[in-house]
């Protein structure tokens, strides 16, 4: 398929994910209190275990306004996800073969769970992070929070969660259309550990390594998964091109 195409298709798909994120956006609007309140409700926790100040802060006089804005924004990119994972998928279907394009629904029914798991991770591991980061407050001292940036920070790592457990899948993808072998994932193991050890204890900066191992353990499970679909497609596709005599066999020399 030419540039042009290309551009034109991803053009078109771009203007499906934008109404929809804009449709489901506006129920986000509607949404936006009880989700603000299950958002917010670490830091109530804190203020009522802790007895102490523990409270958000709209500085602004369109601040509220505003993070009403981002909310619902956020809470349509967490809805449409459906429809904006098929269509990320929808463009790179044209790179591959009609046998290959059979995994479509395959692909689309294990990201749209991955993704919602791993923004529910996120929130259950919030309350964790917050506790621990707000725990060097002084002693004396208040947590006056701007709501900007404590939502901001809590949105940005339910989102981060989310992609992180989708990247298995596009590793799969990017195996499907030649791009990625399992051979050099398997030779990057060091390298992909270190990420998701390091990625885990940014995303869950509590004291305690448990809950970090709660986010570790998932990901390589799930990048292990990813490696062996990775390692059986290798196969699948060299038995076939040895088949056609387009690949020689090592075995045989």
């Amino acid at each position: 398929m030419p540039l042009s195409e290309h551009l034109v298709e991803f053009r078109n798909r771009a203007i499906v994910c934008s109404v929809v994120l804009g449709l489901a956006s506006v129920l986000g609007w509607f949404l936006y209190d009880p989700v603000l309140e299950i958002l917010q409700a670490p830091v109530n926790e804190i203020a009522a275990q802790d007895d102490r100040i523990a409270e958000l802060n709209f500085a602004g006089i369109a601040s509220p306004f505003d993070m009403k804005i981002k909310v619902s924004l956020f809470i349509g990119f967490i809805l449409s996800s459906p429809v904006w994972i098929q269509q990320l998928w929808g463009f790179i279907v044209p790179g591959l073969t009609k046998t290959e394009k059979r995994y479509t629904l395959g692909f689309v029914a294990a990201s749209i769970p991955l993704f919602l798991a791993g923004a529910c991770l996120a929130f259950f591991a919030m309350p964790n992070a917050v506790r621990a980061l707000t725990s060097f407050t002084p002693a004396g001292a208040s947590n006056i929070i701007p709501a900007q940036d404590y939502l901001t920070f809590v949105m940005i790592i339910i989102v981060v969660f989310g992609i992180a457990f989708v990247l298995p899948v596009l590793m799969v993808g990017l195996n499907m259309l030649g791009i990625l072998s399992a051979d050099r994932i398997r030779r990057s193991w060091r390298i992909v550990v270190l990420i998701v050890f390091v990625f885990a204890a940014i995303a869950t900066p509590a004291p305690d390594a448990i809950s970090m191992f709660f986010l570790v353990i998932p990901m390589l499970a799930l990048f292990f998964m990813a490696w062996v679909i990775c390692l059986l497609g290798d196969r699948r596709r060299r038995k076939r091109l040895i088949a056609q005599g387009l690949w020689e066999d090592p075995a045989e020399d």
